[in-house]
């Protein structure tokens, strides 16, 4: 006969045995999601822009259905909004919202970078400022602007966290939404370059402490620009 002992293992064993792992895929409205908070990121949906169901379904190769549940989930986001009897559209962020989305930047990208990375992480991040060097000396103001995005997508990358990357793809697609305002100004991208590149040496260097604290003030200079181009 088992001891008391013996009986739990032995049942945590059958269980074991009898259990199945499910891995959890993304469902196609999700990619779908995913797909468009990408293109908000990158600057090709721009604030006050319609988006139609029936287009979207056709590009992606998807049901409408599936494109309305899509459209749910970044309306919850605030990326999108629906107007009664007229339609969606890509949202028009209010200045209120700035210092919230700050808020998450300086928590999780400031973190990130003091806490280092793989050398695989690290270089990607010295990837997106050479492409941002290249779309500069191009005189690319919108290439600029997604190797920017890039640049703070690695940052975060940096912390190998599905769960940070995740969050981060939504602050970037909203501030990409933020800085369409601003880039009526064709110096702001680049004016923010030479800082990559300063943040990105002391993260190679290994002076991480540096490196966060030339991020944190490079953030907070960010969040009063922004505070300032749109009125708050």
């Amino acid at each position: 006969m088992a001891s008391a002992d013996q009986k739990p293992q032995q049942k945590a064993g059958i269980d074991g045995a009898g259990a199945r792992l499910r891995l959890r895929v993304p469902s196609v409205a999700e990619r779908v999601a995913e797909e468009l908070r990408y293109q908000l990121a990158e600057g090709f949906l721009v604030p006050g822009a319609k988006l139609t169901e029936a287009t979207i379904a056709e590009d992606l190769g998807v049901s409408r259905n599936t494109v309305r549940e899509a459209f749910a989930e970044l309306a919850t986001e605030r990326l999108l909004v629906r107007h009664p009897n007229r339609g969606v559209y890509v949202a028009t962020l209010e200045a209120g919202d700035i210092h919230d989305v700050y808020t998450v930047r300086r928590a999780i990208e400031v973190s990130s970078i003091r806490a280092g990375g793989s050398p695989e992480r690290i270089a990607a991040v010295r990837a997106a400022v050479e492409e941002g060097k290249r779309a500069a000396a191009a005189n690319d103001n919108e290439g600029l602007g997604s190797a920017n995005q890039h640049f703070h997508g690695a940052i975060v990358a940096l912390a190998e966290s599905g769960r940070l990357n995740t969050i981060m793809a939504q602050v970037l697609a909203e501030m990409r939404l933020y800085f369409h305002k601003a880039t009526m100004n064709a110096h702001f991208y680049s004016d923010w370059l030479k800082e990559n590149e300063q943040i990105c040496s002391a993260l190679e260097s290994g002076d991480l402490e540096r490196a966060g604290d030339l991020l944190l003030a490079y953030l907070n200079r960010s969040e009063q620009q922004q505070t300032t181009i749109h009125g708050e």
